[in-house]
């Protein structure tokens, strides 16, 4: 047992007074800025990318809210502790924020968040929101299985070449859970002249891709920047598939609650790290992947597809809905009145599922 659980926002009291130019962009800032993406900036932030505010006067403006109003915009009541540890410290309060852009699109199964921050020395930190919660987050989420890109990866690459087409220095790029994904979506199909700026992107517990994106080029070009953290536990972040080597960071929480970024353990400037994820973490990995590889891309969409629809009608809008039982019956009602050929092809695929869970459960 560690002595010591410390985590990012003790990282920040500790190092928070040492600027960028006295000690560089480290994993651990990467994880904050992402964490920081998940507050709801609306009509806080202009999204013109030639307006900035500094951390500092973002974190006082939080500070002037009403405590209600304050609640509505964070993802976890530690996200204003963050913000106002960020607004205080040296190392972050001078950083400014620009082209604030959120979409949320129901119809096109888009939910897309970023933000840049703009470092002393004139680099551009680009970050990408992960996955808020909605139904249609998590729609888009699930297509990751069967597209070869989604709108939120499509709007992620143009996020990052409208930034790197007005500030010319260094970029760098980062985000947690699907976050992550974008991070390293946009990298590689950006533009050349974009991607050979790139000084890294960090990607924490985000899920991987089909093939046929690992196979691009700019995958190629990319790779021995891209740098990957996941839990011990990684489910979300073992994802679809993966050629980059990933760091395993210890986490203080148990199961699929080791995604919460506040409960990565921060050693120094870096993470605790551990050899490797947990055999748990290996079997829902192999579990997954030998279920989708015997899947064909119609049958992904189609039940895919299912799912949400059933959701969707049972007036679930956020995913957090699922706990509460009159929703799951409602869902479960749904799901009854379902067509015979997609509830055979529900079932067949279900089977296939439960069949891999046993296999890959004898093995550990």
């Amino acid at each position: 047992m560690r002595d010591i659980m410390a985590n990012m926002l003790d990282y920040i009291a500790w190092r928070g007074d040492l600027p960028f130019s006295q000690s560089p962009v480290s994993p651990v800032d990467g994880l904050i800025l992402s964490t920081l993406s998940y507050i709801q900036f609306d009509n806080m932030l202009s999204n013109n990318p030639h307006e900035a505010i500094t951390l500092s006067e973002l974190s006082q403006m939080f500070l002037e809210l009403s405590e209600e109003a304050v609640k509505s915009r964070l993802r976890t009541p530690k996200d204003a502790e963050l913000i106002q540890a960020l607004g205080e410290s040296r190392r972050f309060g001078s950083l400014r924020l620009t082209a604030a852009e959120e979409l949320l699109d129901e119809e096109k199964e888009l939910q897309f968040a970023a933000i840049t921050l703009l470092l002393e020395d004139g680099s551009a930190f680009v970050v990408f929101r992960g996955t808020d919660g909605t139904l249609t987050g998590w729609k888009e989420d699930l297509n990751l299985s069967f597209l070869d890109e989604i709108p939120g990866q499509r709007a992620a690459r143009d996020y990052l070449e409208k930034i790197a087409g007005i500030y010319p220095g260094r970029l760098y790029a980062a985000g947690h859970s699907k976050g992550g994904n974008l991070a390293v979506y946009a990298a590689i199909r950006c533009e050349d002249h974009i991607r050979d700026r790139i000084q890294a992107v960090y990607n924490y517990d985000g899920p991987g891709f089909l093939k046929k994106v690992l196979a691009d080029p700019g995958y190629r070009e990319i790779l021995s920047r891209v740098h990957t953290f996941v839990p011990q536990s990684s489910v979300v972040g073992m994802l679809l598939e993966h050629e980059e080597p990933y760091t395993v960071v210890h986490s203080t929480e148990e199961g699929l609650l080791q995604h919460e970024p506040y409960s990565w353990e921060v050693q120094g400037s870096g993470f605790a790290e551990l050899r490797k994820v947990t055999a748990g973490s290996r079997m829902v990995d192999e579990t997954i992947k030998d279920w989708l590889a015997g899947l064909s891309a119609e049958e992904r969409k189609t039940f895919i597809d299912a799912l949400y629809e059933v959701l969707k009608d049972s007036d679930v809008k956020h995913i957090g809905e699922l706990a509460e039982p009159k929703k799951i019956y409602a869902a479960l009602q749904k799901l009854g009145q379902e067509d015979v050929k997609t509830k055979v092809m529900l079932a067949g695929v279900l089977i296939k599922l439960i069949k891999s869970i046993g296999e890959n459960f004898s093995q550990i």
